[in-house]
């Protein structure tokens, strides 16, 4: 069980919702990681995003997150900060809409060289402050819901 989850706000899905869970991962210089999802994906190709995605049938959404951040990263989730925000959106794949619960969190393992899912993803990178404008390539305006969460991050505490 990560440490520090007891105090985190975690909603509580209803019969039929569909959800996904985000992990937004600083390194020590302060700069948040993000991978680039392959092109020929259905959901947002090309697109940056954090580490993160569905919530099983059965699982909680804690749960969910430690998957994600093992699957996609090969680290382990440690703790949860906090709970950066919920969003509901729906894709352009058909499967309606979607909830998301966004958290900052802590991990373990080696930050230089994460074990990405290469069939998913494409590349994968730090993003400070300077680089945000990266994080809207391959993104229709007003779909930049990674630039923005990152970069509110960023600007905000990281407690």
């Amino acid at each position: 069980m990560p440490e520090g989850r007891q105090h985190i706000e975690v909603p509580l899905p209803a019969d039929g919702e569909v959800w996904t869970v985000g992990a937004v991962i600083l390194n020590h210089r302060g700069a948040a990681f993000a991978q680039k999802r392959s092109p020929d994906r259905r959901l947002f190709p090309g697109a940056w995003d954090i580490v993160g995605g569905h919530v099983e049938p059965g699982e909680s959404l804690m749960e969910a997150l430690a998957r994600e951040v093992l699957e996609e990263t090969g680290w382990r989730l440690r703790r949860v900060r906090r709970l950066l925000g919920i969003t509901s959106w729906t894709g352009d794949d058909g499967r309606g809409l979607r909830h998301e619960a966004d958290y900052l969190v802590d991990v373990d393992g080696d930050l230089d060289h994460p074990a990405l899912e290469w069939t998913k993803h494409s590349a994968c990178d730090w993003f400070g402050p300077a680089d945000l404008s990266r994080l809207k390539e391959n993104c229709s305006p007003g779909n930049f819901l990674i630039h923005d969460l990152i970069a509110e991050v960023l600007r905000g505490p990281a407690v």
